[in-house]
């Protein structure tokens, strides 16, 4: 969403790095390149006027004169001032003291308002809440069955008494005042702690609406009017967002599409104009791509310092304690790494979402965009599949995997061959690299398997740079095959004289026995 954003201000901000003192015209042009970076993303011209009234007026000040780096002082600000139009702090909902606690739903048809409401009962469901939803869109087509779907995913229950219509012929027939009311009071006699009302949309604002969502609200005495708007929806946020606020005096914004290439303007426009906070994101079209919006997060999310936070409780809700576990006694034990355990670890991963999105929280993630953009989530399916293929014994010693078995996993996974050989290649990368972190020796110079833009270093763990240094050095053949074969018989002989010096720990190598050394569980077959 906020890509194109992130790119300009992050370009900006490389102006201003390595200078000990910043002009009146460097926070002038700085300026400048953040209202046309706001502008394209379609953030309302009010609040970028005032967005950079901030930001220059602080700029100006002592606050950067006075700072060891100014640059980096100047990167705060704007973070702080992002932070402050995005609406400040973390807002979550408000519970009544006597439940039900009643959320209604409001916004423009086609904004995800339906979708929303199953994605946010099954968000406070997992947090120990027993939600009910309650059918009230009684006049677009099949909305009432939808719902009940997104019921049945999330677990939770549907008060849906009329079925609404099923085509634009049809004239919408039901109240959904009365339904709203039964609703509430269904849940209050079934125990049900929150409610959760989801009303008709328009394709644009009018009366009809406003007054409909207006007389919901007040007949079931809503605690909670969240307005759920699509972030793609451009400069006509604020005018609709007003709108809405006017009608039905909103409490909060849920923001949807939030994962859609639109430039975003929505999002940093809304809670400015209004005054109400963003409460929640939507972020697909999965049950769990929902999150609670938080305005510090999100705007180093723009800046591309990556959001740490977030990684650590998707990890801490998704991961397998027990597993995590198992998989550091392996490390202080010094055991294999084996398939099984990657299988393992990549099934871990798959339930804290999209790997796409989670390597977009990292810090720095727009530096290596183009690697992001060619990521393929399925991948992680293929692997798997090549994995499920292998037997239990090979996938615990995966080295008995000659060319025949690859060939059977192949044709098991629906793959080619050569995609079993990538990834017995990288997986053994990957084993070499878990030996030396449990034996202590640190991380190696690069990442198995990944690109140099993405943490790969050179063959081998070096630097390019140390490896053609390296290659420098070498001495260049004879074509000579005479003189070529005496230089290797002279090298041979310098090799085994070395080798019979001594050792580091003055014992010759050759009269050390595997059985003399204190190897790690599993290790003597790397000696054969």
């Amino acid at each position: 969403m906020f890509n194109s954003l992130s790119d300009r201000l992050t370009a900006t901000f490389k102006n201003l790095r390595g200078k000990g003192r910043l002009t009146e015209a460097d926070i002038d042009g700085t300026a400048r390149e953040i209202r046309r970076a706001l502008l394209d993303a379609d953030v309302a011209v009010p609040v970028v006027r005032e967005f950079i009234r901030r930001v220059k007026e602080r700029a100006l000040g002592e606050e950067v004169s006075q700072a060891l780096n100014p640059g980096q002082q100047v990167v705060k600000i704007v973070n702080e001032e992002l932070v402050g139009i995005l609406g400040g702090e973390t807002r979550e909902l408000h519970f009544a003291k006597q439940p039900p606690t009643v959320i209604m739903l409001a916004g423009l048809q086609g904004a995800g308002k339906t979708t929303l409401a199953g994605k946010l009962a099954h968000h406070l469901k997992s947090k120990g809440h027993t939600p009910m939803l309650v059918a009230c869109d009684l006049q677009r087509p099949n909305a009432v069955r939808q719902l009940q779907i997104g019921g049945e995913r999330a677990g939770v229950p549907v008060h849906a008494p009329h079925p609404g219509v099923s085509s634009e012929a049809e004239v919408p027939t039901g109240d959904p005042v009365a339904v709203a009311r039964e609703g509430v009071d269904t849940a209050r006699d079934k125990l049900h702690d929150v409610v959760i009302i989801d009303t008709a949309g328009r394709l644009g604002v009018d009366a009809e609406l406003m007054q409909q969502a207006a007389d919901i609200k007040a007949t079931v005495g809503a605690h909670e009017t969240l307005f759920v708007i699509d972030s793609m929806i451009g400069q006509d946020a604020v005018n609709t967002a007003q709108a809405f606020n006017e009608g039905v005096d909103f409490t909060g914004v849920v923001l949807t599409k939030l994962d859609g290439d639109a430039r975003g303007g929505a999002a940093l426009s809304v809670a400015e104009v209004t005054g109400k906070p963003v409460m929640y994101a939507s972020t697909g079209e999965n049950l769990k791509d929902f999150e609670v919006f938080h305005p510090d997060r999100m705007a180093k999310r723009i800046l591309d310092m990556g959001d740490i936070l977030s990684l650590i409780e998707q990890a801490e809700a998704s991961w397998d304690k027990a597993e995590a576990e198992k998989m550091a006694q392996k490390f202080a034990d010094q055991e294999d790494f084996t398939l099984e355990d990657f299988r393992a670890q990549m099934q871990q991963l798959k339930k804290m979402g999209s790997m796409k999105k989670m390597l977009g929280m990292m810090p720095g993630a727009q530096g290596m965009r183009q690697q992001l953009d060619q990521f393929d989530d399925s991948q992680i399916d293929r692997i798997e599949a090549i994995i499920n293929s292998m037997t239990a014994h090979e996938r615990n010693a995966p080295k008995i995997i000659n060319g025949s078995r690859r060939a059977r996993i192949a044709k098991g996974s629906g793959v080619h061959v050569s995609e079993v050989n990538q990834l017995l290649e990288r997986f053994g990368q990957a084993q070499k690299m878990m030996k030396k972190m449990a034996g202590g020796g640190g991380m190696p110079g690069g990442m198995p398997g990944m690109p140099p833009g993405m943490g790969g270093g050179a063959p081998g763990g070096g630097s390019k740079k140390k490896a053609a240094k390296g290659k420098g050095k070498k001495k260049a053949k004879s074509g000579n095959p005479a003189k070529a074969a005496q230089e290797a018989r002279e090298a041979e002989q310098r090799r085994q004289q070395k080798a019979a010096g001594g050792s580091a720990f003055g014992a010759s190598q050759q009269d050390v026995s595997p059985e003399d050394l204190s190897l790690p569980k599993g290790f003597e077959k790397y000696l054969k």
